[in-house]
């Protein structure tokens, strides 16, 4: 039987004791403002306990890659979770499943699961909930040290081709927090005017 629980409080604190300062954004705490929503959003959702299990390590590890790699740290989490997961008597099975549900983090995303709808949602919750700007800000410092923006002006027109393109999958995400991302977008397309 799979040791859920040991495998999420492992790799959680390692990116709590491992993740670099300036990962602003994709910070220890990421990882647990995705694990919240994820379980949140499932509450919604029907899924069994296994599956909540599955999604919660998943969840866990979705940043993992960070660790090691800036680009393409989805990809370098499934290793994470291929290497680790076996010493907590995971299946070959479970082991993908976890990499799917991972890999559905991926921008521009496209889940093709409800499991994988659930993290995707999860994962960008915060567009649309009202400390959104606050953890926005600590995207665009991220993002800076890395040399991907330098100006407020491209973060602002960032922002605003992202959450237009943006849609969430469940109906828990869709009714609890389209109508804020929409203020949200209002918002930042005034701003991008004023540019």
């Amino acid at each position: 039987m799979a040791q859920f629980f040991k495998a999420e409080e492992a790799i959680i604190s390692r990116l709590k004791n491992e993740l670099a300062e300036h990962l602003t954004y994709h910070s220890y705490f990421h990882t647990l403002d995705v694990l919240n929503a994820a379980t949140q959003i499932a509450a919604t959702e029907n899924i069994t306990p296994e599956e909540l299990s599955l999604l919660r390590v998943a969840a866990a590890y979705h940043d993992a890659g960070f660790l090691e790699v800036y680009k393409g740290h989805e990809m370098k989490s499934c290793e994470y979770a291929r290497r680790d997961l076996p010493a907590f008597d995971f299946t070959e099975d479970q082991i993908e499943l976890v990499c799917g549900i991972i890999m559905a983090t991926k921008i521009p995303q496209s889940p093709t699961t409800k499991l994988q709808e659930i993290i995707a949602d999860a994962d960008l919750d915060y567009l649309g909930r009202s400390d959104y700007t606050h953890i926005a800000a600590k995207l665009f410092a991220e993002l800076k040290v890395q040399n991907i923006l330098k100006e407020e002006s491209e973060w602002i027109k960032l922002q605003e081709s992202f959450i237009q393109s943006h849609h969430y999958f469940t109906d828990f995400s869709k009714t609890n927090r389209d109508p804020v991302k929409k203020a949200h977008l209002t918002a930042i397309i005034e701003k991008s005017q004023a540019l």
